[in-house]
């Protein structure tokens, strides 16, 4: 139930990071970027190693 939580939670983040790219470069937020392009990885890599621990399980 977490994994479905954060996967959703991750998604969103993305979905906001997607729609800050789409602004016009001077409106542009460059700290929210990073900071949501951070936090994108890092939870996108904790989905993907716990997609892969349930296959070898």
């Amino acid at each position: 139930m977490s994994i479905g939580i954060l996967a959703l939670v991750t998604m969103t983040i993305w979905i906001i990071q997607i729609n800050e790219f789409n602004k016009p470069e001077e409106k542009q937020d460059n700290r929210k970027t990073i900071v949501l392009t951070s936090c994108g990885c890092l939870l996108t890599t904790v989905l993907t190693v716990h997609l892969f621990q349930n296959f070898i399980a």
